[in-house]
């Protein structure tokens, strides 16, 4: 089995559950559209928002003109940031509490993620799990983004560990081949479950955690 010295996860999908469908319904109402509608345009411009290229107003101003619509009063544009912010905070308890297993067996941990920097700063002041990682890297902080290789080289020296001796997981997988570009070792995550298959008797790591009870142990905060 490969030994590793780090793992560095993904946040959106990966530690966090995806958007639901009410997390969209209730950007989309702010606009007055319907859900369809809302993501055709949401995700044209998040690649410079997440890179801190766009301001919040910028973005959403931008949203607007591509959707022909009118743009936004101030308390709009902060209920949909909101809206925004909160809709990418439903955590994955499963993978929260094999990252803090993973780190209280010895392992380093980071986050490499993209997001724009209101949600950045949403997460921080709400979630305490979040600051429990050895490194943290987000494309609102350092103006780059995944699959940028400057982004994981940027990752590996705050972690002070060579590309082979870490796991990347994350839910692309155009991150995932430029990871591995880099000799780190990717794993495109789905599932817990799956992640967890192919770890096994692959990685000389912990395992994941199976149950509640364990998780629990480690005092994940509720709501996640």
């Amino acid at each position: 089995m490969t030994e590793l010295n780090a793992v560095i996860f993904d946040y959106g999908n990966v530690l966090c559950d995806p958007q639901t469908p009410e997390d969209v319904d209730a950007m989309a109402g702010v606009f007055g559209i319907g859900r369809l509608r809302f993501e055709e345009f949401y995700w044209r411009k998040r690649v410079p928002y997440d890179k801190s290229e766009l301001t919040p107003r910028e973005y959403w101003d931008d949203f607007c003109v591509m959707a022909g619509l009118p743009t936004l009063s101030g308390e709009k544009l902060q209920r949909v940031m909101d809206y925004d912010s909160r809709s990418w905070s439903h955590g994955n308890a499963a993978m929260i509490a094999w990252a803090r297993q993973l780190r209280a067996s010895g392992l380093k941990t980071a986050v490499l993620s993209n997001m724009p920097l209101p949600l950045r700063v949403y997460l921080d002041a709400t979630y305490d799990w979040l600051h429990d990682f050895d490194y943290r890297v987000f494309s609102c902080d350092v103006n780059l983004v995944k699959p940028q290789s400057a982004i994981y080289e940027l990752c590996l020296t705050g972690l002070g560990v060579a590309p082979g001796d870490a796991l990347f997981l994350d839910d692309r997988p155009d991150n995932i081949t430029a990871a591995r570009d880099l000799g780190i070792h990717g794993l495109l995550f789905t599932t817990p479950e799956s992640a967890h298959a192919e770890i096994d008797g692959r990685y000389s790591i912990p395992r994941l955690l199976k149950n509640a009870s364990q998780e629990g142990a480690l005092g994940l905060p509720a709501g996640v």
